[in-house]
């Protein structure tokens, strides 16, 4: 992970203690896991010590080569956070506005579906439950999405998101008195 100005991302905080503790819950030596990833043992050191700028496809390689998620090497190690929940620059171009912001992240293991999604003001859409291992991701664009699961209503806002289990009903609520509009990643 990158920037052009040379600013270290804020995510590169939890890689270094996540990569460690990876490979040491693998059972392997950072020359072990160097080789099966593809990567010299000085980066995997650097990348450990927080002394590396190490591009995302680096980070692929080393969680294939751990058997972990992308995700699993960037997220915060608190326990206490929202596991869900990554929301951090990964990338910042020369133009401020160029960024890629890694929202959350999900294991697939068949496959994943984009939608465009808009509910008129008081519409629903009610879901029964997917099978296991199903999940739902969403990213509202406009209005507030009520996100429904087991009595419980989550509020998504404009510019925010929510992934969830699909393993049981849900619904999707627009109670507002405008247009809501939001992205809708299944992953399955």
């Amino acid at each position: 992970m990158h920037s052009q100005d040379g600013e270290r991302p804020p995510i590169l905080e939890h890689v270094a203690g996540n990569l460690r503790r990876l490979r040491q819950e693998a059972g392997l030596s950072q020359e072990a896991l160097a080789a099966r990833a593809g990567v010299s043992r000085r980066m995997l050191v650097n990348i450990e010590r927080g002394d590396a700028n190490v591009s995302l496809a680096t980070l692929d390689r080393l969680a294939a080569a751990l058997a972990v998620l992308f995700v699993d090497l960037v997220r915060s190690p608190d326990p206490a956070a929202d596991r869900g929940r990554i929301a951090a620059l990964a990338w910042a171009g020369a133009a401020p506005e160029s960024r890629g912001t890694l929202l959350t992240g999900v294991a697939a293991a068949q496959a994943a579906e984009l939608w465009l999604w808009s509910l008129g003001p008081g519409d629903r859409y009610a879901s029964g439950p997917d099978p296991a291992g199903w999940q739902d991701m969403v990213y509202v664009l406009e209005g507030r999405l009520h996100v429904e699961v087991d009595g419980i209503t989550r509020i998504v806002e404009a510019g925010d998101f929510h992934a969830f289990p699909t393993d049981r009903p849900f619904a999707y609520v627009n109670p507002g008195p405008g247009l809501l509009r939001f992205l809708r990643n299944v992953v399955y």
